[in-house]
């Protein structure tokens, strides 16, 4: 079953009715705002009794520098919190960072000869030569003459070697 499309004078209908709900759902909020707004200034700020005499007004300025006072105390309170929890936050990362360390570029391979190594590893002052061939001994190769005699026939020689009494031979002999 396939779903019918909407015609566009249905989709205006409902598109129109949405806004008229949304803006009847913003004019509600605004009132409920102004209403709490109200609730709150009746709550904490009383009207000011004006009839009376100067020692009434006088009582009545005492007591809103005494909560002038007792605001700004706890805004200085508040602020010195902050200031707390982001000293403590910047501690933090700053500890995050010494665990996880630096990461470190791999290193790349880099072609020294053994003299080069020494004088990096060793510094200027001592020279130290280390000509490793010059140090190998010479081995000389003992050169077997064998006549032509000794080739003989091929045929004969891996004969005698097949076998475990020919390999036997090779190393006895």
């Amino acid at each position: 079953m396939s779903e019918k499309k909407m015609n566009s004078s249905r989709r205006g209908h409902l598109k129109s009715l949405m806004l008229a709900i949304a803006k009847d759902l913003l004019e509600k909020e605004a009132a409920d705002l102004i209403t709490e707004k109200a609730a709150f200034i009746a709550e904490n700020c009383p009207a000011p009794v004006l009839s009376g005499g100067l020692p009434e007004l006088q009582e009545m300025l005492k007591k809103l520098a005494q909560t002038i006072d007792k605001v700004d105390e706890d805004r200085y309170d508040s602020e010195a919190k902050v200031k707390k929890t982001d000293k403590e936050i910047e501690d933090l990362r700053m500890k995050v960072v010494e665990i996880q360390g630096i990461k470190k570029p791999a290193l790349k391979k880099v072609r020294m000869s053994a003299d080069a190594m020494l004088a990096a590893l060793l510094g200027t002052k001592h020279k130290a030569s280390m000509d490793f061939r010059a140090n190998l001994k010479e081995v000389k190769k003992e050169v077997k003459e064998e006549g032509v005699d000794a080739v003989g026939d091929w045929r004969k020689n891996v004969d005698e070697q097949a076998g475990m009494d020919g390999r036997k031979k090779k190393f006895q002999g």
